[in-house]
């Protein structure tokens, strides 16, 4: 994926420090070569393509817009540079901006038919825009194209997940969890669904098993803690929360991130309902509701009267 920049040999060994640092998840190292090539050649597309990659690894809502500038700089000088605009999508995806994701991706999709990443993450795309039918098609053929396109068997369960088929979706994730490439998402979303019929024990081992992979991300943990609550162990499912997002650390600012520091204060909420702190648990479902106002849980615990002692 990695393009060999046609320009002077400083800027190119710039260039390839730059990847190096990338390949390694060393994001500042990276963006700092990158920009020292872009600074000798401001022509150089492939320098700027791997920059808006470095931007986008960065994940902060800053960070993703100079990823999409960069991403479209490096297609307007070279439009042939297909990752390119597959990267962009992602930025897009961050972003919000669903609609321009599923244009780059068809126009991707477009110069190259039948390949596989496009048309699984173009289902996804599809899927968070309301049409899971067409999300499972779409990875169904990326799945033809590539069996081992693993991420397809995950979002064919978050489609039939978003159509009420739980039964389906846990098979999809146990096809997922076959594979050597497992993230911990298909953990999560498994474990979800043994939370919903009561599982609790299942649920628990599963949340952990997604934090075991990824310890500083939120998402098992915040569902860990909800697994804890419902057994009663309210002190270790609000240590699980304070884990979630620990004191000083930084997590990007995008609007997928502020509904999962909205998730955790409804969670904390649930908590003190349960403990029967009312008063604390208001202060937890207000503090969502100003994460995220269109939360869809925090406004109706906020209206509903309090739990009878």
């Amino acid at each position: 994926m990695i393009l060999l920049l046609a320009a002077q040999d400083p800027a190119r060994s710039h260039l390839e420090r730059g990847a190096a640092h990338l390949k390694k998840n060393e994001i500042p190292q990276a963006i700092a070569e990158l920009k020292r090539a872009l600074a000798l050649e401001p022509r150089a597309a492939d320098a700027h393509f791997l920059l808006g990659q470095a931007y986008l690894a960065e994940g902060s809502l800053p960070f993703l817009a100079e990823a999409r500038a960069e991403l479209q700089q490096a297609l307007d000088l070279k439009p042939a540079l297909f990752w390119a605009r597959f990267y962009l999508a992602k930025t897009y995806i961050d972003l919000g901006r669903l609609d321009k994701a599923r244009a780059e991706l068809e126009q991707a999709l477009a110069s190259k038919p039948g390949m596989p990443h496009i048309l699984a993450l173009l289902g996804e795309v599809h899927r968070k825009l309301g049409a899971p039918e067409k999300a499972i098609e779409l990875n169904r053929t990326a799945l033809e194209a590539d069996a081992s396109m693993n991420a397809a068997h995950y979002h064919i369960a978050l489609a039939l997940l978003d159509l009420h088929k739980p039964d389906e979706a846990e098979q999809a994730l146990r096809r997922a969890l076959e594979s050597r490439f497992v993230i911990p998402e298909m953990y999560v979303a498994l474990g979800a669904i043994r939370l919903d019929r009561g599982d609790l024990a299942g649920a628990e081992k599963l949340f952990r098993q997604a934090a075991a992979l990824a310890p500083e991300r939120p998402e098992a943990r915040i569902k860990l803690a909800q697994a804890l609550r419902r057994r009663g162990d309210y002190r270790a499912a609000q240590a699980e929360l304070k884990a979630a997002f620990p004191e000083g650390k930084a997590f990007p600012g995008t609007a997928y991130y502020q509904r999962l520091r909205a998730d955790a204060q409804v969670e904390l909420g649930r908590i003190f309902e349960a403990q029967g702190r009312s008063a604390q648990a208001g202060e937890a479902f207000a503090r969502a509701l100003d994460l995220d106002p269109d939360h869809p849980e925090a406004a109706g615990l906020i209206a509903a009267p309090p739990p009878r002692q």
